[in-house]
């Protein structure tokens, strides 16, 4: 599974799904795992054959506060 860096544009994704793809494509592989919600048409277009839009189908995240039980939370909060 490729992730590029996040970016605000995701055209500027496309240079590491090309980059990923031409590796890809030397080593024989027939599956290409990249892309995700906000990048995956892109990913597509460079040759993903499986994508991950769990944002797309279930909305986004929901956000933890601090001190409510979050990795490595100490407690302290109200």
């Amino acid at each position: 599974m490729v992730m590029p860096a996040p970016a605000d544009d995701p055209e500027a994704t496309r240079p590491a799904f090309r980059r990923t793809a031409e590796l890809a494509a030397r080593s024989g592989l027939a599956e290409l795992s990249m892309g995700m919600t906000a990048d995956f048409e892109l990913a597509v277009e460079e040759g993903a054959t499986l994508i991950r839009i769990g944002t797309a189908l279930f909305g986004p995240r929901p956000t933890r506060r601090a001190g409510r039980g979050g990795p490595g939370d100490q407690g302290g909060g109200p």
